[in-house]
């Protein structure tokens, strides 16, 4: 079972704020997550290899240059340009 203040420190760990009021359903809830994955464990639940990617490998192409847009025509339709950029507002 695990425990409020468990909650609180994996919470702070996290960075995330656990309102005091939400405290006790979600100690109950990961309590339940827990529990379920318990169970699992105990069952003895193994995956089998999957093998249906034999064979398979990856298929490079080369690299080809294409013609561009003009950037005068790129910046005429993003509202204009300064200096051959676009013009992008400072963040606070």
């Amino acid at each position: 079972m695990i425990t409020k203040e468990e909650i609180l420190e994996i919470a702070t760990l996290s960075k995330l704020y656990v309102p005091e009021e939400k405290l006790d359903d979600l100690t109950k809830a990961m309590g339940d997550i827990l529990a379920f994955a318990d169970t699992i464990n105990a069952a003895g639940a193994q995956a089998e290899e999957y093998e249906g990617l034999e064979g398979l490998s990856n298929v490079f192409r080369e690299d080809e240059v294409l013609p561009s847009y003009p950037a005068e025509e790129i910046l005429q339709n993003a509202g204009g340009g300064e200096n051959g950029y676009f013009p992008v507002k400072k963040r606070k």
